[in-house]
């Protein structure tokens, strides 16, 4: 009699190898819109920017097929079928990630550029690797791949009929599909960015001036070995004090004495600058400034969703006096002065500008949705909306 019980030692294999698939396409799910930036850039770095309007469709297809098939070879749904797709799945990627890998050492060390992507997204947001990582990854996932393509017969299917299978298996299409239209709709259930809530975006993207000390030095008219070093605060209380000081006294000469040092933050290269080129990021966004500061994110303004828009201008309308309101984008200063004119925006838009390939894409990665919505408190993040979440 056949022997149609599988195996532990595959069974374990198994079992993991699902877990990978179901984990790389769950923390994808969660930020469907984060894994179309990766696509974006990835049709960009291949010389094929006329498919950027077409990422978030070839964001979800992977990452509902990676999903639907651990899900399905962890139940054992159809092994032959899946494990054929595994494979296929797992050489895809294996050569694409070789040749990332390779790309980008000959771009560090060899002066190329093919201006590879740096983050494969394999993980999402969740785990960011490098390519050679990612591929390194790729050459131990791949092992266990063969060899259950391999034993696939030592696997049996789940005790249904076909149909059967094929109306479980959906329940993971399903399953995936509805987690992605929500997190779309709204905001990733988890949040892997740099702007979660209650992260300290003042310390992780704020540039803060070095704070200086002011010393003015005055030499006595009568007695040259008398001086006096005031601070601003001293020279102006003791000039309105002493009618005759500057007649008594000769200035000598102004120090500068740095008390804090300037602060680089983790991530640089955001900034809000408006029409006079004057950065407004470090008095909006500071762990001393306690009152409730809103920020409209709307990376591209010809983007931006236009339903969004009007919500925005509502919403915007009822909050409470003592809050500030702004956007910002990295959309140049033509294509705002055009954006406020269409939509009567009175809501002041502030610039970061940015290398469209390379960055940084602080704006874009901040909230998913376009617009969205940020309430900074005392430099950290209290909350945040997409447009759609926003009550009018």
């Amino acid at each position: 009699m056949k022997n149609n019980q599988e195996p532990v030692w595959l069974k374990v294999i198994r079992i993991l190898l699902a877990a990978v698939f179901l984990f790389s396409g769950f923390v994808k799910a969660v930020d469907p819109i984060a894994f179309s930036h990766t696509i974006s850039d990835y049709f960009f770095s291949f010389k094929m920017g006329f498919m950027q309007p077409f990422s978030l469709f070839f964001a979800i297809l992977p990452i509902t097929a990676e999903f639907v098939l651990g899900f399905m070879l962890l139940f054992r749904i159809r092994v032959k079928l899946t494990t054929a797709f595994y494979l296929l799945f797992m050489v895809f990627f294996f050569l694409l990630t070789a040749w990332l890998a390779l790309a980008e050492h000959l771009e560090t060390h060899h002066g190329y550029n093919f201006g590879v992507v740096k983050d494969c997204g394999c993980f999402g947001k969740a785990i960011v690797m490098s390519n050679l990582h990612t591929f390194l990854k790729n050459v131990l996932i791949i092992i266990p791949t063969i060899i259950v393509f391999i034993k696939r017969n030592k696997i049996p299917d789940i005790r249904l009929t076909v149909l059967g299978q094929w109306c479980f298996a959906a329940l993971g299409v399903l399953l995936v599909s509805l987690l992605q239209f929500y997190c779309y709709q709204h905001l990733p259930i988890i949040d892997f960015g740099d702007w979660k809530k209650g992260e300290n975006v003042a310390k992780t993207f704020i540039e803060k001036p070095a704070k200086k000390d002011i010393l003015f030095i005055y030499r006595e008219i009568t007695d040259s070995t008398n001086f006096k070093v005031l601070t601003a605060e001293e020279l102006s209380s003791i000039t309105d004090s002493q009618s005759d000081f500057y007649e008594k006294f000769t200035f000598v000469e102004r120090r500068d004495s740095i008390i804090v040092p300037a602060y680089h933050p983790e991530i640089a290269g955001f900034n809000m600058i408006d029409s006079s080129g004057y950065d407004h990021a470090f008095e909006l966004i500071n762990e001393a400034s306690t009152h409730n500061v809103y920020i409209v994110f709307m990376y591209d303004l010809y983007e931006t969703d236009k339903e969004g828009v009007k919500r925005i201008k509502r919403w915007a309308t009822g909050l409470d006096a003592t809050a500030t309101v702004v956007a910002v984008t990295n959309s140049p200063e033509n294509d705002v002065t055009a954006f406020i004119k269409e939509h009567n925006f009175t809501i002041p838009i502030y610039i970061n500008p940015i290398d469209p390939i390379k960055g940084p894409f602080a704006v874009r990665d901040a909230v998913r949705a376009n617009p969205g919505v940020i309430q900074i408190r005392s430099g950290k993040v209290f909350d945040k909306w997409n447009w759609r979440e926003l009550s009018e």
